[in-house]
């Protein structure tokens, strides 16, 4: 063998998300992965919700508001925050329980880029399901100028790692058998 292929071939865990065990209050989470929006998702996203509001797909009507060009639409914005932070906080979720304190700080327009992170503000164990606890999150999404544009607090109900299962070779969403597998290698 050599030095390239002097290795043993095994299946390693990839990321698995955080369970209820690896929130800590006051941890801050910076989402990995900005993302710019585009013209094409706020008109695909103002299509598909039906919201008829001229502000998001009407550039002559835009550019006479007091913003002066097409704003994206807001809940887009959410949407697109929320996911963000999935990998975070909520890989490992059953059910999202609420969004509360919903605030639009600045417009969002075509081209912004958007970053995200996640305040843990508290986690409590579940009084009815002790197979989850629930975890509370300050979000927080900026623009590439670091302007503050949304905030949102969301809840959670996030595994506890012991009612988890997954492995290295059935990490969670995948099918018994698909890919590589120990007897593979």
């Amino acid at each position: 063998m050599t030095e390239e292929t002097d290795h043993e071939r095994r299946l390693a865990n990839g990321w698995q998300g955080r369970y209820y065990e690896d929130f800590t209050v006051g941890d801050i989470y910076k989402h990995p992965y900005g993302r710019t929006v585009t013209e094409t998702d706020n008109v695909w996203f103002t299509n598909i919700t039906m919201n008829l509001n001229p502000m998001h797909f009407n550039e002559a009507y835009a550019s006479e508001t007091e913003f002066g060009e097409i704003l994206v639409d807001g809940t887009f914005v959410i949407a697109l925050a929320v996911g963000m932070s999935v990998i975070d906080v909520s890989a490992n979720a059953t059910a999202n329980l609420g969004y509360d304190e919903i605030r639009h700080h600045a417009p969002v327009y075509h081209g912004d880029t958007l970053f995200a992170e996640s305040e843990v503000l508290e986690k409590r164990e579940s009084s009815s399901r002790p197979h989850v606890g629930i975890v509370t999150t300050e979000l927080r999404a900026y623009n590439q100028d670091n302007v503050l544009v949304l905030s949102l607090k969301r809840t959670p109900m996030v595994l506890k790692r012991e009612h988890a299962q997954p492995t290295a070779a059935k990490p969670t969403g995948w099918p018994e058998g698909i890919g590589t597998q120990p007897s593979d290698l």
